[in-house]
């Protein structure tokens, strides 16, 4: 299975995926693409993101799907944390007409490749600075309402509200529907 957590920034991604990848070594965790490319390519992230940023991070979720190789695999981002920033950045002017489109274009070929997405709602988690994503509440309330314009018509995407502990019991849930078990 392909599972991926997706959300705006501070929203408990990295928590659930740390959390779980502590219980579950017979799954692949695969950390977020974002920062991945932050750090390596030193590119600009968040509102700061540029056409050349997106084109990497949209280069990252084609190489997260099309080359795992585990039976089951998590997520920290995928190609609808993608879509929704390279939207949010042209429409800022940050990014070019093409990158958005390419970016449309791979969404809609990766989307369905995903077997569950699970979106952290934002109503349950503060704002928090850690040094790397942006603490500008503008910002994340304009990428939450991308996202849900962009969920409204997937039906792979699982909300998660509520405590961590609140959260783990509905991944562990809908994992189970799936037939797959997870320690949480």
């Amino acid at each position: 299975m392909l599972i991926s957590f997706s959300g705006a920034q501070s929203t408990g991604k990295t928590t659930l995926l740390n959390h779980l990848q502590s219980r579950n070594s017979d799954f692949e965790f695969v950390p977020e693409v974002t920062r991945l490319v932050s750090r390596t390519l030193n590119l600009p992230i968040n509102e700061k993101g540029t056409t050349l940023t997106q084109i990497m991070i949209i280069a990252e979720h084609i190489k997260n799907v099309y080359s795992n190789t585990a039976e089951n695999c998590i997520f920290d981002r995928c190609i609808l944390d993608g879509v929704v920033y390279t939207q949010w950045l042209k429409q800022q002017d940050q990014v070019k007409e093409g990158t958005y489109l390419t970016a449309v274009n791979v969404f809609n070929d990766l989307i369905s490749k995903y077997d569950i997405i699970f979106y952290t709602s934002p109503e349950d988690v503060p704002l928090e600075d850690d040094g790397e994503r942006s603490v500008n509440v503008k910002f994340r309330d304009e990428i939450i309402h991308l996202f849900k314009i962009y969920m409204s018509n997937l039906d792979n995407v699982i909300t998660l509200r509520g405590t961590v502990e609140e959260r783990l019991i509905t991944i562990k849930n809908t994992l189970a529907l799936h037939n797959t078990d997870i320690n949480i």
